[in-house]
């Protein structure tokens, strides 16, 4: 934490309720969640910066992620340094304000399901609904509509051997997913004006 901002690093694999492979770089919500109420508990931290490389990972546990930045009361911007990829979509969106750099790039597809999935309608039933809380919560904490994330998800025709569609950089922002492209230093100077605008809306 440095001058009321506290930095919050989401890389690697978002790891889910089983540990990966000791050499995988992995974030962990059970680090990640109680820092989220470690900073809302803590008046002396008044924004938070979230730098984000991830290829992606656990739906549950990332979401739960993206959840507990949306709810922390002081402002939050996110920035997507590398990679947004999967459920690092929402976790790119969580904030109150986005980055992307030039660079950096985003890929939306559907939930994919690792090892043998039994064909019961009840499985089917519940991949749905959380396919359904994913979309939900990108369109509510972004400006991009539900039409156009289900276009993006189920795109044929850009990955060969998979469905979903890769943004770059600024494609990002014109889809309406991330607010802005820029950097470190763009996203710094936007949390300090949302803290300074949230200080002059008390004193007021």
């Amino acid at each position: 934490m440095d001058k009321g901002i506290a930095v919050i690093n989401i890389f690697g694999e978002v790891e889910g309720h089983n540990s990966l492979p000791g050499g995988a770089k992995t974030t962990k919500y059970e680090e990640i969640i109680p820092w989220c109420a470690g900073i809302e508990l803590n008046d002396d931290i008044k924004g938070v910066l979230v730098l984000i490389n991830t290829t992606g990972g656990d739906v549950e546990s990332g979401l739960s992620i993206a959840e507990a930045l949306a709810s922390v009361s002081k402002p939050v911007v996110t920035v997507v340094l590398g990679g947004g990829h999967s459920i690092g979509v929402p976790l790119a969106v969580a904030g109150d304000y986005s980055f992307i750099v030039k660079s950096a790039t985003m890929i939306v597809h559907p939930i994919r399901v690792a090892g043998v999935t039994l064909g019961a309608r009840q499985n089917f039933y519940y991949i749905e609904k959380m396919q359904d809380r994913i979309i939900d919560f990108i369109v509510s904490h972004s400006d991009i509509t539900e039409n156009q994330v289900k276009a993006l998800m189920f795109n044929t025709k850009e990955l060969s051997k998979d469905i979903g569609s890769v943004l770059v950089g600024a494609q990002a922002v014109k889809c309406g997913i991330i607010k802005s492209e820029g950097g470190l230093s763009d996203a710094v100077n936007k949390l300090y004006d949302l803290i300074k605008n949230e200080n002059d809306s008390r004193i007021s």
